[in-house]
């Protein structure tokens, strides 16, 4: 039996009697019926979007694309409570430049700029956030993707044009992103980065605060390199705020923009908790930012397309 979408399967199983079937297989007894009526409700606005955006995914493993699965599924989660199908245009940022930028972007309702390790396509990824920063497109960075948007900032907006990441250049005299303290003196790599769940604690009048609506949060990461507080003083005096901040250690979790409608990067990966019942907050308001298509020709399922450019 085949289902329009994955998410139709468990209620598929439902009419099947599997769940009776596995109950009496495991002789477990005293059992109630399933309380399925917020995945039926999501599953009702994940075929009949009301509107459509188009996001582009700015990322380096574009072919593959479980590489973004979690993003991609938090796109759906998202769309779906806000009864919007989300077009992905899949961008691969090894060959975004000063030059073809705005023609791959233009059209675009929001950027996202995805996580990754490594030197390829970085410069791309900071072509395409200067475009949203200075083109006032809503924005989301996600690890590599924040530490992207805090170095287009230092070298656009502080001057210091060979800021970097220690990741990318060891010897940028701007290190903006450097090499986790506690990883300094690790030889093993692998499942040695700074891993699992982390409170955070968010500034009041912040973005973040209107996204999330309390303090402290947690969210998990998977990370080295940080924002270095040798220059948080130079960033806020800039304007990018550090709204978002781990209350043991001081490591900045989020930026943003105060003169942009939606400027939002976030060290930890947030679309690692979002699902059907509880879409990840960030992704929702993020969705509700660009501006939607009228309604007329949104057409059914699937909620998320994708394409690439």
């Amino acid at each position: 039996m085949d289902a329009s979408t994955i998410y139709e399967v468990p209620l598929e199983m439902l009419k099947e009697g599997l769940d009776v079937i596995v109950l009496k297989k495991l002789q477990i007894n005293g059992y109630s019926a399933p309380e399925l009526g917020k995945w039926r409700a999501f599953l009702d606005k994940l075929k009949y979007p009301q509107s459509k955006v188009t996001i582009g995914l700015i990322g380096k493993y574009i072919e593959l694309q479980d590489a973004y699965k979690s993003i991609l599924e938090s796109f759906i989660h998202a769309g779906a409570i806000n009864e919007c199908k989300v077009q992905i245009v899949n961008v691969h940022s090894e060959f975004i430049t000063d030059e073809n930028v705005k023609e791959k972007l233009k059209d675009l309702d929001g950027l996202l700029v995805a996580p990754g390790f490594g030197n390829r396509g970085v410069e791309g990824k900071i072509i395409a956030v200067k475009f949203a920063r200075e083109n006032k497109m809503p924005f989301f960075g996600i690890c590599l993707g924040m530490q992207m948007a805090v170095i287009e900032y230092a070298r656009n907006v502080l001057g210091w044009t060979d800021a970097h990441s220690t990741e990318m250049d060891t010897k940028t005299t701007h290190p903006v992103i450097d090499l986790m303290e506690d990883q300094k003196k690790v030889k093993n790599m692998g499942g040695t980065m700074r891993l699992g769940a982390y409170p955070c604690e968010i500034k009041k009048d912040s973005l973040a605060y209107t996204i999330y609506g309390t303090s402290p949060i947690s969210e998990r990461h998977r990370h080295r390199w940080e924002f270095n507080n040798k220059y948080l003083d130079d960033f806020e005096k800039a304007g990018m705020i550090p709204s978002g901040k781990n209350p043991g250690t001081g490591l900045v979790e989020i930026v943003e923009l105060k003169d942009h409608p939606f400027f939002i990067g976030v060290q930890y990966h947030p679309e690692l908790k979002s699902t059907v019942e509880n879409p990840q907050p960030i992704f929702v308001h993020f969705i509700k930012q660009p501006r939607p298509l009228p309604k007329k020709g949104v057409g059914e399922n699937p909620l998320l397309q994708s394409e690439m450019i």
